[in-house]
Parts: structure tokens; sequence; C-alpha cells
């Protein structure tokens, strides 16, 4: 199994693509992605064949994990596009994968062929709960990414409001220290 996994900044208006290269037919090639930060975390991207066909085009997606065959060899382009921002650059954690079927496997003892089969079976066992593990803090990760990012917002707005409020009681308590001296003021002179 081949694989790469990073983390990049898309800016404002930016497109990135990322490219595998598949040199067998018919194998499978899984991606995940996930906006960590920035706007509305979402994106659009394009999966395209060595022939230049789509496979996959997407937009305003926020994560994905998906797999699909590489039918053809060549290279396999994955584009992400921030075209929708005028100004917020997202950070998108990216991983793709490319299983040309290839696994280990235990050799095979004549003589004991119900142990290495059972062996066998707990190892795949093992690597689908290892590979569901994964898929997981990646999903975990993605969402406190983003619960941060709420936080951090309704802490900002909360203190803007705050300060606003506080401007605000400022300036009626002035208003209303203007308007009861107009009052005497004007009491004065009719005494008088």
């Amino acid at each position: 199994m081949k694989g790469s996994a990073l983390t990049f900044v898309l800016g404002a208006q930016e497109k990135t693509c990322y490219y595998i290269f598949a040199d067998k037919p018919n194998s499978n090639v899984g991606y995940y992605f996930a906006v960590q930060s920035g706007g509305s975390f979402d994106i659009d991207y394009t999966i395209k064949a060595p022939d230049g066909s789509i496979i996959v085009n997407e937009a305003k997606q926020r994560q994905g994990d998906w797999v699909f065959i590489a039918e053809k060899v060549g290279e396999y382009e994955f584009c992400f596009a921030n075209g929708m921002s005028t100004f917020a650059e997202k950070v998108v954690d990216f991983e793709i994968k490319l299983d040309d079927d290839f696994k280990a496997e235990l050799p095979k003892a004549p003589d004991q062929p119900i142990a290495v089969e059972g062996m066998q079976h707990s190892v795949d066992r093992i690597e689908a709960k290892l590979n569901d593990l994964i898929k997981s803090l990646q999903y975990y990760k993605t969402r406190n990414n983003r619960n941060q990012s709420t936080v951090k917002s309704t802490e900002r707005r909360i203190f803007q409001f705050s300060l606003f409020d506080v401007l605000l009681m400022a300036g009626m308590a002035g208003l209303q220290i203007a308007v009861v001296q107009l009052f005497f003021k004007d009491s004065r002179k009719q005494l008088v």
C-alpha cells in the first residue's frame, strides 16, 4: 500500500492539485480530506482520471472519505479549490492511499492450516479495527478544530457586544447628565 498524508493551507481564490500514479489497472484508490479551519469549513474538489475525464466533482464539502477503482494506469489528479472565499484561507488535511491489493500473507504450514488461517483472520480483523480507529481519530480531530473555531468566534462576538454595551451605557449616562443639567439651567433663569 502506497500513500501520502499532508496538511496544507489553501488561500482565498486559490486552487491546488495533487497527483498519484496508479501503475496497475483496477487498483483501489482511497482518499480522505477534512477542512480543519477557515471560513465555513468547505471547499470544492475534483478528481480526474489520466485521460482527463472527471471521476468526482463536488462543491462546498467539509470532508470526504471514499474509495474508488482506478481503472486505468496513469496519473490521477486531486484538485481543491477555495474559489467561493474572497478572503478566508483554509487548512485542509488530505490523505491518498493507493492499494494494489498486495497484502503480506502468513505462509501456510502444511500440518497446521487451521491455526494459520485463524491467525490470518485475526490479523485482518486487527487491521480493519486500526483503519476504523484512524478514521475516527481524523473525524474527532476535524470536529475539535471546528468546535474551537466556533468557540473563538463566539468569544470575539461576546467581547464586541460587551464593548458596545459599555459604550452605550456610558453614552446614555452622559446624555442623562446633559439633560438634567439643561433642565436645571432653565429653571434657574426663571427664578431670577
